[in-house]
């Protein structure tokens, strides 16, 4: 490691408690995480050489200065800058990370690795390399390898000596899913030796270092750790057989890191450690820099800056504290809304005009919040320690005293209205009043406010334990204040708030119509439902426009797409397909018939042949589509449709868009976002592509903003 960046002297201290006990202590002085930046890998080496020379050392510990964060990983912004450098430099970097790494096997010392907190990535990778591990039974407590998650795997020895700690079938489930796992699943598979509380770590470390050096087993080990696994050719080939199948499954091939980590491990435990490494580095920077790591990196970022993102530019302003909220609506969406606030230790009251439905809002939110990931099934004392939290009311004094007031009732501005004006005179005077409409202009519908500058637009997405996005929509009048508030308040909930301008669909509705409208048009002229399908899945969307279609509900898709119509109608076709299938009743999944069938017992959607009935009276012609034709016509509306809500300035910057999309949609991850991929195909490219949509109109035709970068040769991100 080159010492030209040195780290400050206090990121890794190194102490004597006994004086044949060494304790490196890493904390990263002014960052809320320690990271391996190669800075802090320039101090470890230097620290590791005195350590070296010292012959009568009896142990090493390696520790956090921070509570409940031991190693975040590397620093990522260093790969960032790395990611056009030639192989083989790549690969000389993966082998100076494990050739350090390394050298805590090499002192006559006992290295023990200390964890209370987060050990993820690099850190994890350190974990590995030292002779034992200790963590904390604190409940943020855990290591893994989320490599993948990145479009890589460990490249600093993890898919070496992972394995031969925790036998292979072990490591290759922590490897190629990228989950952490906590203490005692740690212990159970041997990756951690003792679990213990975060204040009695050292001398932990210290204890296990003593019984070590009088066992000698850590100097067994390190032999045994050396060479290549002991497992029979049958063995191998069954547990490679059978990862690779579960890996396909899950990755539909769009994501090669997994496949390729089994591939690694699977030849590295035929070899010896050194081998092993060296071919883990070499197959390393065949995926570094690769587009899906390119694509993955941006997310990571995208949602690193949304962290710390305040939602205005003033930042000056603070929060004000949300400690109860009011849900008014217990439908699906209230109820999932009070849901997510009861499990974030929120105070709820959940009302509606229904008293059965209400009963049943509050039962669903109940049900929610006991659900236990572990038995996968509802934990009585979860629910008795929860019920407090939930207040099923009709008292609209109630509602009125909470911090925070969302109403989550039918999509109709009158109704939505009327409620308004029977609260607002009750509110406090920094309540916020928020509407979860996903359609109708929030400016709109303070029209008759009071205090328009406290109402704003929390626009949760169904269903709200899933979905990570929330929009926060200003209107015209929406104060500042008021939008910090609600963005922190959707960060407590867990979730990634947008600020988006006022204006019909606001972002994701608005981009996302284009889309399912073209799969309409597509239908009519003759292109099979299974065909859209099998395009859009294989592009990288969860689902196909048809069967998303089904999921919303017809009905609702129908009256959002209306709202767009009138806002756009030179864009938006009013397809009547839709009306029609509405008419018969076939609104999707709810009704049991959309598009598709649902009643067969698992209600999984099935072709239904008297679909053709409500299609064929509105076809414009029969034609086999290429695959290429079909994805330029779903995305590129899509695409240009965002270039316009950049145009009007909807959001306040272009990553808003690919965030929103990802998490709102699911529009695919390893495209990195749908502005992500447009910057991948190029302006000039993607102008190419819509001349041969031009006999479409207007829905096609290339925007100033386009045709500008393309001109200029920019990139959406370089904007």
């Amino acid at each position: 490691m080159s010492s030209e960046q040195g780290a400050s002297p206090s990121t890794i201290t190194l102490s004597m408690p006994e004086a044949d006990i060494a304790v490196l202590t890493l904390d990263m002085q002014d960052k809320g995480a320690n990271i391996l930046s190669r800075s802090v890998l320039v101090e470890l080496a230097a620290h590791l050489e005195t350590l070296e020379a010292q012959p009568n050392l009896a142990g090493v510990v390696f520790i956090s200065g921070k509570p409940n964060m031991f190693i975040a990983g590397a620093d990522l912004r260093e790969f960032v800058a790395s990611l056009n450098a030639p192989k083989e430099d790549v690969i000389a970097l993966s082998k100076e990370g494990q050739d350090l790494f390394a050298r805590f096997t090499k002192l006559p010392a006992v290295s023990v690795v200390a964890i209370d907190g987060i050990c993820v990535g690099g850190g994890a990778e350190l974990a590995v390399w030292c002779d034992r591990r200790i963590m904390s039974d604190g409940p943020k407590t855990e290591i893994g390898f989320p490599e993948v998650k990145l479009g890589l795997f460990p490249g600093w020895g993890g898919t070496a000596r992972t394995p031969r700690i925790v036998g292979l079938g072990n490591a290759v489930e922590l490897v190629t899913g990228g989950e952490s796992i906590d203490a005692q699943a740690a212990r159970a598979m041997g990756l951690v030796s003792d679990i213990v509380p975060a204040a009695d770590l050292l001398p932990a470390a210290v204890r296990l270092i003593r019984i070590e050096q009088q066992t000698g087993q850590f100097r067994k080990d390190r032999q045994s750790w050396a060479g290549p696994i002991r497992m029979s050719e049958t063995e191998l080939g069954f547990l490679g057989a059978t990862a690779s199948a579960v890996i396909q499954g899950q990755t539909k091939g769009q994501y090669p890191a997994p496949l390729a980590a089994l591939e690694v491990m699977m030849g590295g435990s035929m070899m010896d450690i050194q081998a092993a490494c060296e071919f883990e580095a070499t197959e390393f920077a065949k995926l570094f820099g690769s587009e899906v790591n390119r694509s993955l990196l941006n997310i990571f970022f995208l949602t690193d800056r949304n962290k710390k993102d305040e939602g205005v530019d003033d930042t000056s302003l603070s929060p004000e504290s949300v400690n109860s909220a009011a849900v008014i609506g217990a439908g699906i969406m209230g109820a999932g809304i009070a849901a997510a606030n009861v499990k974030r230790g929120i105070s709820v009251s959940l009302t509606d005009a229904n008293k059965g439905a209400l009963a049943k809002g509050v039962s669903n939110v109940l049900t929610e919040v006991s659900f236990n990931k572990a038995t996968r099934q509802a934990d009585v004392d979860l629910a008795v320690k929860m019920a407090p939290l939930i207040n099923g009311t009709v008292s609209d004094a109630e509602v009125a005293a909470c911090d925070v007031v969302i109403e989550a009732v039918v999509e109709n501005a009158d109704v939505k209205k009327s409620i308004y004006k029977r609260l607002e005179p009750l509110l406090g005077d920094n309540t916020i009043l928020a509407s979860n409409t996903s359609t109708i202009p929030i400016t709109g519908l303070a029209k008759d406010l009071a205090h328009p500058d406290r109402f704003c637009g929390i626009h949760f997405f169904n269903p709200v334990r899933k979905m990570k996005l929330v929009e926060v929509i200003r209107g015209e009048k929406t104060s500042d204040q008021t939008v910090v508030t609600a963005v922190a308040y959707a960060k407590r909930l867990g979730k990634f708030p947008i600020v988006v301008n006022d204006g019909p669909g606001f972002l994701v509705n608005r981009l996302l119509l284009p889309y399912m409208n073209e799969a309409l048009e597509l239908l009519c002229e003759g292109a099979e439902i299974a065909v859209i399908e099998k395009v859009a899945k294989a592009f990288g969307m969860p689902m196909g426009p048809i069967t998303l279609y089904d999921v919303v509900g017809l009905d609702t898709a129908f009256y959002a797409g209306r709202v767009m119509w009138e806002a756009f109608p030179d864009r938006i076709s009013a397809s009547p397909v839709l009306p029609a299938l509405v008419k018969a009743g076939r609104l999707g999944q709810k009704s049991g018939a959309g598009f598709f069938s649902y009643q067969n017992p698992k209600k999984k959607g099935e072709f239904d042949p008297e679909i053709a009935k409500f299609i064929d009276p509105y076809k414009k012609g029969d034609r086999e589509f290429d695959k290429q034709e079909i994805e330029n016509r779903l995305f590129l509306p899509m695409l240009l449709e965002a270039t316009r809500v950049l145009q009007e300035k909807i959001v306040r910057d272009v990553r808003d868009v690919d965030l929103g999309l990802i998490f709102g949609i699911g529009f695919p991850p390893f495209k990195g976002g749908l502005l992500h991929w447009a910057d991948r195909v190029g302006a000039k490219e993607l102008l190419e592509r819509l001349k041969t949509l031009e006999s479409l109109g207007a829905r096609t035709k290339p925007t100033e903003l386009l045709q500008s970068m393309a001109a200029e040769g920019k990139t959406f991100y370089s904007n």
